[in-house]
């Protein structure tokens, strides 16, 4: 049985979420307070509301307790993102996620019991800056306010060395827990086994080691 999904703020992240998560075969419902954008996913989405989710009554009659994860993608309207989430704890939804404005946002919503926030506009600038500072990293996902997961093109510094010679949990404190080698992905490599160019090495650790290691590939 797929699992049922509430989007809540039918904006760009919000409308993404929805549309991925209809791709991916899941029961989406869809609702915003503007009756353009509902009506934009009236015809993909398994239901599409307008609703003004700041009204608890809203949320009971359309049964987002029996929902197994709701998504709140309010845009700019932090008072009714934070007032929606809260009603959500209150009539005891499962599984909220919610998009956050800035950290104070955050603050707010993890004390009122979000379980998870998320801050699309400035995960992505970081992931963007990774990207045009250092020719090697492919991609860069943010794990906690320290730790972060990336992935490093194999350049010709590295290339034909191993594991074992480049030695970077000591050196560097990274932990590298894949390889992807075409459409290949090698979990637990080989230390012995030399690394090829354009390889992509899968690599987590505090985000002041990738900073380092990132420079010495530069450099």
């Amino acid at each position: 049985m797929n699992k049922q999904f509430a989007v809540i703020g039918l904006g760009r992240f919000g409308g993404s979420i929805c549309r991925e998560l209809l791709e991916q075969g899941m029961e989406v419902l869809a609702m915003d307070v503007d009756e353009e954008r509902v009506n934009e996913f009236a015809s993909i989405a398994t239901h599409a509301v307008i609703a003004d989710t700041t009204d608890e009554n809203v949320l009971k009659n359309l049964g987002l307790r029996n929902f197994d994860h709701v998504i709140v993608a309010i845009g700019e309207d932090i008072q009714s993102s934070i007032l929606t989430t809260l009603m959500l704890k209150e009539i005891g939804v499962k599984h909220i996620t919610v998009k956050a404005q800035n950290d104070y946002h955050e603050k707010v919503l993890r004390k009122i019991g979000a379980d998870h926030v998320v801050h699309p506009e400035r995960d992505m600038g970081r992931r963007i800056a990774h990207y045009i500072v250092s020719n090697n990293v492919l991609d860069y996902l943010e794990l906690s306010d320290e730790y972060s997961i990336v992935e490093i093109k194999v350049n010709e510094k590295l290339a034909g060395k191993s594991l074992i010679e480049l030695d970077v949990r000591a050196k560097y404190g990274l932990n590298i827990v894949a390889i992807k080698r075409k459409r290949e992905i090698i979990v637990s490599p080989a230390a012995a086994d030399p690394l090829l160019l354009e390889d992509i090495l899968i690599v987590i650790g505090a985000d002041s080691d990738i900073n380092r290691f990132e420079t010495k590939l530069m450099n």
